[in-house]
């Protein structure tokens, strides 16, 4: 009898190799099949000239108008003469030509926002990658720092991150190297013009054991090594967002202790409102034993984000009345609502955003980049708020 139970232990421990090996070879297939969703095949988001006109401040007019006197360069055409669409970087350009580039000034702090929360699930990296984007195609210059070994975010760029990527191309070898100065080696171009990233794959879960041991032996200034890091960069951008682990270990320590703001993403379900009632209380604890060691987070704003809502569920209803009664101003205003357009594009490993057209259909589209736009412009607010050279802009932009 006991031969046999060992056999049967046996098939299971084999059975996990096999599932390991055919997982790993439908990755292989989809990185040989699926080339153009790819990161070294993607193509910038394009605009009309109406669009574009929005982007950057001016008027459709005004841009012709340029483009005629030489200040731009003459637009593209389509075999049937029609002017083709702008790119991002087009747009920067724009902005350089008009003087409407929304930099920070150099005296202004860099925003590093950190969108985070106990349990996964809520819809944080999707919030990260596309508050990143957003920020990029309304002409910030941005990082995103993917500090999660399951590496969501970098996938939503197209990489296969276990495949693509190596340890050294993530946060690993600065969090493990005490020699190295500064995370620009890490730094890569997006298909996105002034949007960098900074990439994470599974071998970043390695450092989470060893910070932990290393912290346990008295090494308390780790908790700096990526605030060091951040700072090494930060001169090169306007936002830094960080997508931390769904836990308070070691490597989100360090992502909270790096961060000057605060993003929670909330789904409005009984089992997630637990758990970030459970993270803000740990939150608490934790920020409270940092200010004892000195070193306390620096937290410019907090906000919270109803993700993932279906209005149509009365519980989601009730809940979310209850989350913008308790957390007030903190609370932004637009709710981020499930929509399929999302899971589609998700999907193609892809965003929202750099879709050239509805991956549904237009109505659903428009609906979920309203969304997208609404959390979006408000986490916006908040970023240049810290900004004094755009507190006066922002009076003068409530005015008009």
């Amino acid at each position: 009898m006991s031969n046999s139970l060992e056999l049967e232990d046996a098939d299971r421990l084999v059975s996990v190799a096999t599932l390991a090996n055919r997982t790993s070879t439908v990755l292989e297939r989809l990185r040989d099949s699926a080339r153009s969703a790819r990161a070294d095949d993607r193509r910038e988001p394009t605009f009309t000239i109406s669009k574009a006109a929005e982007l950057v401040g001016r008027t459709a007019a005004a841009i012709r108008d340029a483009e005629k006197d030489g200040r731009l360069p003459e637009p593209a055409r389509t075999d049937n003469n029609r002017r083709e669409r702008y790119t991002l970087a087009q747009l920067n350009d724009m902005r350089g030509v008009f003087g409407t580039r929304p930099y920070r000034s150099p005296e202004d702090p860099c925003c590093v926002v950190a969108v985070q929360n106990f349990k996964g699930g809520v819809g944080k990296s999707t919030l990260a990658v596309h508050l990143a984007q957003y920020l990029a195609i309304r002409g910030y210059r941005v990082a995103l720092i993917d500090c999660d070994s399951q590496a969501s975010a970098t996938t939503l760029f197209g990489y296969v991150p276990d495949l693509d990527l190596t340890e050294d191309d993530t946060l690993y070898p600065f969090l493990r190297e005490s020699e190295r100065s500064s995370l620009d080696y890490a730094l890569r171009k997006t298909h996105f013009d002034g949007l960098e990233l900074i990439p994470a794959n599974l071998r970043l879960f390695q450092s989470e054991y060893e910070l932990a041991a290393r912290m346990a032996r008295g090494s308390g200034a780790l908790l700096d090594r990526l605030r060091e890091g951040i700072e090494s960069i930060s001169d090169r951008f306007d936002v830094i967002v960080m997508d931390p682990p769904p836990a308070l270990g070691a490597i989100s320590l360090s992502v909270l202790r790096a961060a000057n703001s605060l993003v929670v993403p909330v789904p409005p379900t009984v089992m997630d409102f637990s758990s970030t009632a459970a993270f803000l209380s740990m939150l608490d604890e934790t920020i409270e034993q940092l200010a004892e060691r000195g070193l306390a987070p620096e937290l410019r704003f907090l906000r919270f984000v109803a993700s993932k809502v279906d209005e149509n569920k009365s519980m989601q209803k009730e809940l979310l009345n209850l989350m913008r009664t308790l957390f007030g101003h903190a609370m932004v205003r637009t709710p981020l609502k499930d929509s399929a357009e999302i899971d589609n594009a998700t999907a193609r490993l892809m965003t929202v955003y750099e879709l050239d057209g509805p991956a549904t259909s237009s109505a659903v589209r428009n609906r979920c980049l309203a969304y997208l736009d609404g959390v979006n412009s408000e986490i916006e607010v908040d970023i240049r708020l810290m900004w004094p050279s755009h507190q006066k802009r922002l009076r003068q932009e409530a005015l008009a």
